[in-house]
């Protein structure tokens, strides 16, 4: 099934609704404000949530905090997510070869690879909060995970490729679109069939060790780049690296609201894509690993000292508040979230939605830096 990569780049593009739109201001916003008032009253404790970052005192963060808490972010954060997801993936890659000796392959040791890719989705669900540097160059991230699928071309493509190449290699696979690689590719061959015959094998093997390279690439690239792609190296003259870092973790809040949660649910407008990991059933799991990492992150404690040094103390107390509570409400839905009723579903995009709302209008403006053009969301 091979695809022009001209047209297979434009296709993943369109599906994965990667238009980049610029934020609106302020006076724009106050319709929705209106709104989301009701959103924000419903959180008891996030209920003095302020409308406008006037309200906020901006920090001087010092060129050497800067660096150090940037520094902080590559080597504790960054690259250990890139690293986690990396194993597991090599993990899978591992056991695919083990129980693949001899087809078809079925039972426990289906099973077995199944939670091995729930390890491995989970792990790049954590990593997607770095929506910048070499995961995202020419959109390689697409091939890690082609994702919002919209037109549903994962499953027709990824049998048709097994079909036509039953004994496919690690090296045929990379010369294919981004459709039929990767974390969703994977889940389709793992999980639409009760047992894996040979073909189905092959390709779990060359994809998995394909997707283990690609990770182990990007990876290898952080800890050599790192001080240039958080411009670690700039903070004296610029807020550059934290400008990217945090418009990076406003835009994982963000596509989640939109793309994982509003518009397959269908809560504002006609349903359209599916759930993460609907395939698998295993939607839940997704949006908590997304929702961990935004924990580990807002929460970081080098970063709570930043805003309490600065009087922005209330600032850390809304953001762990609203993280908690979405993360209990997530706690209490079923392992795929469409099967959640309508009210918890609306509960939980209104969470993220004051999520949004604190990060844009609290925690930036307190950080002294900027809503950038990856904003895509209007809260």
């Amino acid at each position: 099934m091979k695809i022009n990569h001209a047209l297979a780049m434009a296709l993943s593009a369109l599906s994965a609704g990667l238009l980049i739109s610029c934020v609106k201001p302020a006076e724009e916003n106050k319709a929705v404000e209106t709104d989301n008032q009701e959103v924000a009253s419903s959180i008891e404790s996030v209920d003095t949530i302020k409308d406008s970052a006037a309200d906020i005192v901006a920090v001087d963060i010092s060129a050497d905090t800067q660096t150090s808490y940037l520094t902080h972010v590559a080597d504790d954060i960054v690259i250990p997510a890139y690293a986690d997801a990396a194993k597991q993936s090599s993990l899978l890659h591992e056991l695919a070869k083990k129980h693949c000796q001899q087809a078809p392959v079925s039972g426990q040791e289906l099973q077995a690879l199944r939670d091995q890719w729930l390890m491995l989705a989970q792990a790049w669900a954590r990593a997607e909060a770095i929506n910048f540097g070499p995961a995202t160059a020419s959109m390689s991230n697409l091939y890690i995970n082609y994702y919002p699928d919209e037109r549903g071309l994962v499953h027709d493509g990824v049998a048709d490729l097994i079909a036509t190449n039953p004994n496919l290699t690690a090296a045929q696979l990379a010369n294919e679109s981004a459709i039929v690689q990767g974390v969703p590719g994977l889940e389709e061959a793992l999980y639409a069939n009760d047992r894996l015959d040979a073909g189905q094998c092959a390709y779990v093997i060359s994809a998995s060790g394909a997707l283990s390279t690609r990770l182990q690439d990007i990876e290898s690239s952080w800890q050599q780049n790192a001080t240039t792609l958080l411009a670690i190296d700039q903070t004296a003259e610029s807020d550059q690296g934290l400008n990217q870092w945090f418009n990076s973790l406003l835009s994982l809040v963000e596509t989640m609201k939109s793309s994982a949660i509003d518009q397959p649910l269908g809560l504002t407008g006609k349903a359209k894509g599916h759930l993460p990991a609907a395939t698998a059933g295993q939607s839940r799991a997704i949006i908590n690993a997304k929702l961990a990492v935004l924990n580990q992150t807002l929460t970081d404690p080098i970063l709570t000292k930043i805003l309490t040094d600065s009087d922005n103390s209330e600032v850390g107390n809304s953001l762990s508040t609203i993280l908690a509570q979405t993360t209990g409400l997530l706690a209490q839905m079923p392992e795929d979230i469409a099967d959640a009723d309508s009210a918890a579903q609306q509960e939980l995009y209104d969470h993220l939605t004051t999520m949004t709302r604190i990060i844009k209008r609290q925690l930036i403006p307190a950080l002294g830096i900027r809503v950038g053009f990856n904003s895509t969301d209007g809260d």
